[in-house]
């Protein structure tokens, strides 16, 4: 991101500053928001220090992972995303040498590490005979475990991945319309103080439209439904004229076409939640 800020103003000095967050610093249970089982970390403890960072002056912008952003916008903070899209598909990855290549490889009964409960649910409604189990950490004590032979395949975000070059380690790419990635996947998101007009115009040069417009359609799916990501909830949005939206809930999804992403994620949401969505997410 700082590269792209240089190209946008190339007399801009940029600083990083490194903030550690409390999901970097503690892989304790503790931190995990369970709905019967193992969840993922609620979103807060990845980004809580650094919008801290934000409101007390010690950084201007923060760069985050969209799905990583609780829905609920935070007091003085605007929020967007920031350049094209990556990735936004979960991928399937096997040990170096192994022999599975898709899901279908997977024998019964085949260990599957994931944190995320999304990422369980709809691996479960396509393969009921496999053992999924928990994994914390960063992406490379998840592919050292993988790797030890803990488990037979992990369940990552396919960007993730990419961006640290790895990858060749991924067997399968999902398809977004079966495998519903977590709203914003593979988006950047950039927040900076709301008060902050230089930052906003600078952060607005970076702001691709069509990628902002289904990254809201996303995550107002979430907020209209009350769910974050604790919760079992998957939205996909492309952009082709008009907006094409798919959402996970459970065993539940909906697809809906529209202009207006905000009416959009609220109306797949409504789908949702008359499917019961509510009901099986317990909000």
């Amino acid at each position: 991101m700082a590269a792209r800020l240089r190209e946008t103003d190339p007399t801009l000095q940029v600083e990083l500053v490194e903030v550690a967050t409390r999901g970097d610093v503690d892989q304790s249970a503790s931190l995990v928001r369970s709905a019967g089982g193992d969840g993922e970390p609620g979103k807060g403890v990845f980004i809580d220090s650094l919008r801290d960072a934000l409101l007390d002056g010690r950084a201007d912008i923060a760069a985050h992972s969209m799905k990583d952003v609780p829905v609920a916008t935070a007091d003085g903070l605007a929020l967007t995303t920031f350049g094209p899209r990556a990735d936004p598909r979960d991928a399937l990855v096997a040990r170096p040498g192994s022999r599975i290549r898709d899901l279908y490889d997977l024998a019964p009964g085949a260990k599957v590490a994931t944190v995320s409960i999304r990422r369980r649910a709809l691996l479960k409604s396509l393969l009921r005979d496999v053992e999924v189990a928990p994994v914390r950490g960063n992406v490379g004590t998840r592919l050292g475990r993988l790797d030890e032979g803990r488990y037979d395949a992990l369940l990552l975000a396919a960007a993730g991945l990419d961006r640290l070059g790895l990858d060749a380690r991924i067997a399968q790419r999902f398809d977004p319309d079966t495998f519903v990635p977590a709203p914003g996947q593979g988006a950047l998101a950039v927040e900076y103080r709301a008060a902050g007009s230089e930052v906003r115009e600078l952060v607005a040069r970076e702001v691709d439209a069509d990628v902002q417009r289904c990254v809201v359609a996303e995550r107002e799916v979430a907020r209209a439904i009350g769910a974050d990501c604790a919760l079992p909830l998957g939205a996909y949005c492309v952009a082709g004229g008009t907006l094409r939206l798919t959402a996970f809930a459970a065993d539940d999804d909906a697809t809906r076409a529209g202009d207006d992403p905000m009416a959009l994620g609220g109306e797949v949401a409504a789908r949702l939640d008359s499917l019961g969505a509510r009901e099986l997410l317990g909000t």
